[in-house]
């Protein structure tokens, strides 16, 4: 069941569903979230059930600001009030001690807790309604069956988890891909996952180097070798081997008596010889509009039927990053 993001009377009903223990799903920046408060286990297994996700893979719990951050926390970490001083409201999740006895079923289980405070107007606005209500905080993973691809768009959500649920419509998310997430429950900051926000700009706010995942940090989401993955194979190829392997494709004649070849979808900035795929779209050459469309462009080329996708690799610079984790993570399937 849709509901109107820009209509108070919408918000209110959502609101009212997350306090008595529902599925509510709504947008942010980055992507549409599968929300039930936090608090309550039995709401939260809810959750792990309708996106058949396993049980230890922990989720981002939403808050509407650090102050409301702080009922979930055990003790706030200096780094994590630095980082959300400079990044929240925005797409950064921060790793943090988790009080005893609070969302155990968010955290997998782990002594640690992810908490994020998002960017949408519409995420900020149900969240404040949702508080109201006596609900401290929003767990939400992406919308959408595990390991899948995430949503974007209100649409999405609904062919992913069917028309039955309620999912707050907000429009397309601006940003595409999740949050960056960033370990600060010990003594370092160290990152979990990448988004937009480049380590640069993250090392300026820290004042300090920002370390790799390492064997003790606490497991995080999307972080499995293999997610976010469309029905179709997904392979990432350097541009020269694309240009070679799509000259060689041009090159071979159709056979008539032959099964039908495989339909081939390319998302790339190299322009492929005419006739030589079934589908194309131009991969932009800005990282913030790829990460915008990423996930958008292949559901596209699932619904029109690719078996196969070739994806360019995104340059090796710093601002990628988002961008190149969530294709090498979807071509590992």
């Amino acid at each position: 069941m849709l509901l109107d993001g820009h209509d108070p009377a919408a918000i209110a009903a959502a609101a009212d569903a997350l306090a008595a223990g529902e599925l509510v799903a709504f947008p942010t920046e980055t992507v549409y979230g599968l929300g039930a408060r936090a608090d309550d286990d039995r709401a939260v297994a809810r959750i792990y059930a309708a996106k058949g996700r396993p049980v230890g893979h922990p989720l981002i719990v939403h808050v509407v600001d650090s102050q409301a951050a702080r009922f979930f926390s055990d003790g706030w970490p200096d780094l994590a009030q630095r980082l959300v001083g400079a990044f929240w409201p925005g797409p950064l999740t921060v790793i943090v001690p988790r009080a005893e006895g609070v969302a155990s079923a968010c955290a997998g289980g782990q002594p640690t807790i992810g908490l994020r405070c998002p960017a949408h107007p519409v995420a900020l606005a149900l969240l404040r309604a949702a508080a109201e209500r006596g609900v401290p905080g929003i767990a939400a993973p992406s919308a959408n069956r595990f390991g899948r691809l995430s949503p974007t768009q209100a649409s999405h959500v609904v062919a992913e988890l069917g028309p039955e649920l309620q999912v707050i419509d907000g429009g397309a998310c601006e940003v595409g891909i999740e949050s960056t997430i960033i370990d600060c429950s010990r003594d370092r900051a160290v990152l979990l996952r990448p988004g937009t926000l480049t380590r640069s700009v993250i090392e300026a706010v820290l004042g300090s180097p920002l370390e790799d995942r390492d064997a003790a940090a606490p497991r995080a989401p999307g972080t499995l070798d293999s997610h976010y993955a469309p029905r179709a194979r997904v392979r990432l190829m350097s541009h020269d081997m694309l240009r070679s392997s799509l000259t060689l494709l041009a090159s071979v004649p159709a056979d008539p008596a032959s099964e039908a070849p495989l339909k081939l979808a390319v998302y790339s900035r190299l322009l492929p010889p005419a006739g030589a795929v079934a589908f194309h779209q131009a991969m932009p050459a800005r990282a913030d509009q790829a990460a915008h469309e990423l996930f958008t462009v292949l559901r596209r080329f699932d619904d029109l039927g690719a078996q196969l996708i070739w994806v360019e690799e995104p340059p090796a610079t710093a601002e990628w990053d988002g961008v190149r984790d969530r294709l090498l993570r979807a071509s590992a399937s």
